[in-house]
């Protein structure tokens, strides 16, 4: 039994985390870290867990924590993991980071994109990229793995196997995201109450998102030279879910069955990795609630441009459900274990 300590788990991913975990055969939760409900029965924050769960919040004191669990998910505020994490700890427990603390490989695009100074660099060259479907062999090696940003899982993995196979042009990706408020986290924010979200979209971080370096760097080791997009997100009013619709420009004159082969050459063997039929799109209700992704695409051979589209939850494959399916690739699990919940609908 694999014993797991959460810091940061009454935040939305947080408490995902938790969620995810109860319903996992092969680990158990040992710490439900906290710094705003210290001693408080995590039941009483979630009352969904009423009765579920019977132990009280405590600290992010991660020295203590390391005696006491096998793996660490740190579900918190950037900075704090870096600040946290030291070799001492990372001989006794594996740390799976779901904040961008680890995931850009430059310090100073880190920096200079989150707008803090980085605390711990030395750790940056050691983290593994967490996204799964394409790191699988180095996470099963890892100590500290980066678990992906959400917008940047939906963005990777719908353009990821086109890149890679050069059908692409590099420099002509546009990448159109919208996404649900619960990416904006549990603490109360003016322009996340329900009359500033509701019956409206907006776009927001336009030409400054900070997951867009991340999206760069992982699309520019499929392409093999450096690439730069263009990154919209949105805010829709629904509590999960994203749609990614990215657009690039072709190299050369394909058919839907080409294309097809080589989503599927990537993904065929891929449980978490929907390829839908033909003109059938990408929709969040289909995939809420579940750690899956689908893709599907459309060739405009009008412009010589293929449209790309993604949805997932964002809490699940998004945030919780990548990193459990990490932890399961680190400790030599069944991949999908406590991951193969059916997305929920309506």
């Amino acid at each position: 039994m694999i014993k797991a300590g959460i810091i940061g788990s009454t935040g939305y991913a947080g408490q995902e985390l938790v969620r995810l975990l109860l319903q996992h055969k092969d680990a158990e939760i040992v710490w439900y870290g906290s710094r705003t409900y210290i001693d408080k029965k995590y039941g009483e924050v979630y009352q969904n867990m009423f009765q579920l769960v019977d132990a009280a919040c405590m600290d992010d004191n991660m020295d203590e924590l390391a005696e006491k669990a096998d793996v660490i998910f740190t579900a918190t505020p950037q900075g704090l993991c870096a600040s946290l994490v030291k070799n001492e700890i990372l001989s006794r427990v594996k740390i799976v980071d779901l904040s961008a603390d680890f995931r850009i490989k430059e310090v100073n695009i880190y920096e200079e994109w989150y707008g803090i100074k980085h605390v711990s660099p030395a750790f940056i060259g050691e983290a593994v990229y967490g996204l799964c479907e394409i790191n699988r062999e180095q996470v099963k090696k890892a100590r500290l793995v980066a678990n992906p940003g959400c917008y940047p899982t939906c963005t990777t993995l719908s353009v990821y196997p086109l890149l890679k196979e050069g059908l692409i042009h590099p420099g002509s990706i546009i990448v159109d995201a919208k996404s649900g408020t619960s990416g904006a986290g549990r603490a109360a924010k003016l322009g996340y109450l329900y009359c500033e979200v509701n019956e409206n979209m907006k776009a927001y971080g336009v030409a400054n998102h900070r997951h867009t370096p991340e999206i760069e760097e992982q699309l520019s080791y499929a392409a093999g030279e450096s690439v730069k997009i263009n990154f919209t997100p949105h805010l829709v009013p629904i509590n999960r879910g994203i749609l990614v619709t990215a657009y690039g420009n072709l190299n050369r004159t394909v058919t839907h069955d080409e294309v097809k082969a080589i989503y599927d050459k990537y993904y065929k063997d891929e449980y978490f990795i929907r390829v839908l039929d033909k003109g059938v799109y990408p929709e969040t209700r289909w995939v809420e609630g579940s750690n899956f992704i689908d893709i599907n695409f459309v060739i405009d051979s009008r412009t010589n441009r293929i449209i790309m589209m993604g949805a997932m939850d964002n809490l699940v494959k998004g945030a919780a459900g990548q990193a459990v399916q990490n932890m399961n690739l680190m400790f030599g699990l069944e991949e999908t274990s406590g991951l193969r919940s059916v997305p929920i609908f309506p």
